[in-house]
């Protein structure tokens, strides 16, 4: 079974918010909440890039760690959801998440800021029988076009194709063809913080 993944190329993101303008209007997400953002490092410098950042649907996800109810689940596929019915938004998965894609819907006093909401990878809610096209989740989740055969509308209305999602073997392929064609190799970016000797070894 394949692992679903998303991955933005920080070198095609053009911080248009597409993706983030076309996930609010296709899961009807209410006013507040952004499954999706686009983050701009080094603003306005030398070096700026955007990447678009969402639920990354960790292999061993921390939010699913944390969560003293149980309300995440994870699909054969990888993808992570989260059960509203069982959420208490008691806020632990929003502090265990290094991503920050477990969100509020409200800004009210944190007692009352209601259930969690974040990113379904387009696979609907925790529910079973997603099998029908155009099928809406009931519970705020919106639309499971994986069971549609569809990729996250997200990747889809990424007008540079920067962001990648669907099987992550695949989309590491067509990363690594990017990177071989544009002849960085050791100039990539981000290569230097990744894999930089400490000073003096």
């Amino acid at each position: 079974m394949a692992r679903m993944k998303f991955l933005c190329d920080a070198e095609r993101c053009i911080e248009c918010n597409a993706c983030v303008t076309a996930c609010k209007n296709e899961h009807d997400v209410p006013w507040g909440i952004n499954r999706r953002r686009v983050v701009t490092l080094n603003d306005g410098k030398p070096g700026e890039r955007s990447i678009s950042a969402a639920c990354m649907h960790c292999s061993d996800a921390p939010c699913m760690a944390v969560c003293p109810v149980d309300a995440f689940t994870q699909t054969a596929e990888g993808i992570v959801l989260h059960s509203k019915d069982i959420c208490i938004g008691c806020g632990y998965c929003f502090y265990a998440c290094p991503f920050g894609a477990p969100q509020f819907p409200k800004t009210s006093n944190f007692g009352s800021r209601g259930k969690m909401d974040k990113c379904t990878f387009c696979a609907g809610g925790p529910e079973d029988g997603h099998a029908h096209a155009e099928e809406v989740s009931q519970g705020g989740y919106g639309r499971n076009r994986i069971a549609e055969g569809k990729l996250p509308i997200c990747a889809e209305m990424c007008s540079t194709k920067a962001l990648l999602a669907g099987d992550a073997d695949e989309v590491s392929d067509i990363y690594r063809e990017r990177v071989a064609a544009r002849g960085f190799g050791s100039g990539a970016w981000g290569w230097g913080t990744a894999y930089q000797t400490k000073e003096g070894s």
